[in-house]
């Protein structure tokens, strides 16, 4: 359950690499601990630009941004150098915690082999980065921000380039972490659904600048998500008891195109 404690803050804050295009204006958006926000947009929307300026990499254009020195940032894949093992990636999340010139020490790679074992990659920790399958890559990622003994972890499309299964291990991995370190998770995607799944709020970067920010619930809705991607939306309801959930399914053109001549 989220708490009252707010772990980042934005006041009326919006952002314009060019001081005429704005992606995000006017906004005001709290982080809280043990909350999960999700964040959905079209491409080109923004969406990236704002977990920049949440991770205190860039400076909003207009309003303030009160950021958390203890924030873990979870990039949508690696690009470093693949001969590294799982755990010296892991140990580079623990960088402020090292003195300037020095190297990781014991504490370090207890910390690091702590959080490959909330993420289940312990067992990975001597394997070669470049082996890893991109669902167990993405999982060493969150190792490496655990790893930083952060409040706040920024996540820029966990999910987009996973299979079923591994989408349902990091989206899992998250409504646990939120749980029970009480993180304030915010993550980026374009999977609606996976909002539904365990998202506290949700955030819809709207065109012409306008946003939607609340409870999930209230915010995912087919008409803001037709409003959103320009594209008719359907919620279905699935399950039942604890485990019912309404799914979200586009009605793509090319659908209902062979759907008509179906019939």
């Amino acid at each position: 359950m989220a708490s009252d404690l707010v772990m980042l803050h934005l006041d009326t804050a919006g952002h314009s690499y060019d001081g005429d295009r704005w992606q995000f204006r006017a906004l005001d958006l709290d982080l809280r601990a043990g909350e999960i926000t999700a964040i959905l947009g079209p491409n080109g929307r923004g969406k990236s630009t704002l977990l920049r300026v949440l991770a205190g990499l860039l400076t909003p254009t207009s309003g303030t941004v009160e950021t958390n020195p203890r924030t873990g940032v979870v990039p949508q894949e690696f690009s470093g150098a693949f001969p590294d093992s799982v755990l010296d990636i892991v140990l580079m999340g623990r960088a402020r915690h090292v003195a300037l010139f020095g190297t990781p020490g014991a504490a370090d790679v207890e910390k690091a082999m702590t959080a490959l074992e909330a993420t289940g990659m312990a067992g990975y920790a001597a394997r070669s980065i470049g082996s890893l399958s991109g669902g167990e890559r993405q999982l060493v990622l969150i190792a490496r921000a655990l790893a930083g003994e952060n409040d706040v972890l920024l996540l820029d499309e966990p999910a987009s380039a996973l299979d079923l299964k591994n989408q349902d291990i990091v989206l899992s991995l998250l409504g646990r972490l939120a749980d029970s370190q009480k993180l304030a998770i915010a993550f980026t995607t374009h999977q609606p659904n996976h909002a539904t799944a365990i998202a506290d709020k949700v955030l819809l970067m709207l065109p012409e600048t306008q946003t939607l920010f609340g409870p999930t619930a209230t915010v995912m809705t087919e008409a803001s998500l037709e409003a959103l991607y320009g594209v008719p939306v359907r919620g279905v309801r699935l399950g039942g008891g604890d485990r019912e959930e309404t799914a979200f399914v586009p009605l793509f053109r090319q659908r209902v195109r062979r759907r008509k001549q179906d019939d």
